[in-house]
């Protein structure tokens, strides 16, 4: 059993929604929980916001919070969060930004992925290090760790 048939099962139980606001995942999150049958119950739309531009007209991020962390920040993620979760009327909303590689600063280096968590239960956020893994590996790495943020804000919350 996969962690999207886990999120698909922990949803319908509890009758909540799904969205996700990407970026170096370009739609990664979104392609895994809706690959799965039934996945129209939870999911109806998510947000590949690649762009500083992007993320401000579709989600609402603030140029000034751009501005004063840039965009693989925890503060960018939280309001990414929280404005996937507005756009699309959804339960649960996840973001991810990051830099996949190759390439990345001695400030923000290759592999460092911000997520965050927006529900009922308030917003959290956290920062990987995935490290110099490679494009490929550090998209799948932070694909698989958003699947298990949203997994976990799900069982936070009650069943019906």
């Amino acid at each position: 059993m996969s962690i999207a048939s886990d999120i698909l099962d922990a949803v319908r139980a509890r009758g909540l929604t799904v969205t996700t606001a990407e970026s170096c995942t370009g739609g990664m999150v979104a392609a895994a929980l809706t690959d799965l049958p039934g996945s129209s119950a939870m999911f109806e739309r998510g947000f590949v916001t690649y762009s500083n531009e992007a993320k401000q007209d579709m989600l609402g991020v603030l140029p000034s919070t751009l501005e004063a962390h840039g965009a693989v920040s925890e503060p960018v993620a939280r309001e990414m969060a929280i404005g996937a979760a507005n756009a699309a009327k959804a339960d649960i909303a996840v973001a991810i930004s990051g830099i996949a590689g190759p390439g990345g600063s001695d400030h923000k280096p290759e592999g460092r992925v911000c997520f965050a968590v927006a529900s009922a239960s308030g917003t959290q956020s956290e920062t990987i290090e995935f490290g110099a893994l490679g494009r490929s590996n550090v998209r799948q790495k932070a694909t698989d760790h958003a699947l298990q943020t949203i997994l976990d804000a799900i069982l936070k919350l009650p069943a019906i």
